[in-house]
């Protein structure tokens, strides 16, 4: 997600925020500008999904890693002013990266700009955190964006200690709609941002 679209945040987040999430596989921390070239690689074989996921044209195919770099410091000086959070996951190692993860407050003002329908009887005040992610396409056909799914579901549970943590795809995102739709979550709001087409879709 750009950080030209990640706009100003309403409101500082006022809860815990881990520092990150280590397991065998994947490490998530927070990310960095140093991180330019390693997040440039993942970001530009996924495009094809990216695009879908942020109907948008970013990742460009002249993409260039200076571009992401000037993104990156966006993205770190929102995460360290606590407005949005985003976290790279990377291999343990720490030599490539394996997909991203980025983590708003309800009030975030594009999420404001949206329109927002509740599907039931759940209300978009009493969501803590708005939760979307992407897997690398290579590490996709291995499974690694359900098992990543799994693992932030446990971490906001257990780390993040939220009450209401909602994810969001795009319904053009076919493959992480269906797994999403695997999982026991339940589709709660559906958001529409503005010059965007498609729906986007919010399960908790």
């Amino acid at each position: 997600m750009t950080a030209s679209s990640n706009e100003e945040m309403s409101n500082v987040y006022p809860g815990h925020v881990p520092s990150g999430l280590i397991n065998t596989e994947f490490v998530l921390r927070p990310i960095v500008a140093a991180d330019a070239a390693k997040d440039h690689a993942a970001v530009m074989e996924t495009r094809e999904s990216l695009r879908l996921w942020e109907q948008s044209s970013w990742p460009d195919d002249d993409f260039t890693v200076e571009a992401n770099r000037e993104d990156l410091v966006n993205l770190e000086k929102r995460h360290g002013d606590r407005r949005a959070f985003t976290f790279t996951v990377v291999s343990p190692d720490g030599s490539e990266c394996l997909g991203c993860v980025y983590v708003f407050p309800p009030g975030a003002s594009f999420l404001a700009k949206s329109d927002v329908t509740a599907v039931g009887h759940d209300r978009w005040a009493d969501v803590d955190v708005v939760v979307y992610f992407w897997a690398r396409r290579t590490q996709m056909e291995t499974g690694i964006d359900e098992r990543l799914f799994d693992a932030l579901r446990v971490w906001f549970r257990d780390d993040w200690k939220v009450a209401t943590a909602v994810f969001v795809t795009n319904t053009e995102f076919t493959q992480q709609v269906d797994l999403i739709r695997r999982s026991d979550l339940t589709l709660k709001f559906e958001l529409v941002e503005p010059g965007k087409r498609g729906k986007y879709l919010a399960f908790g």
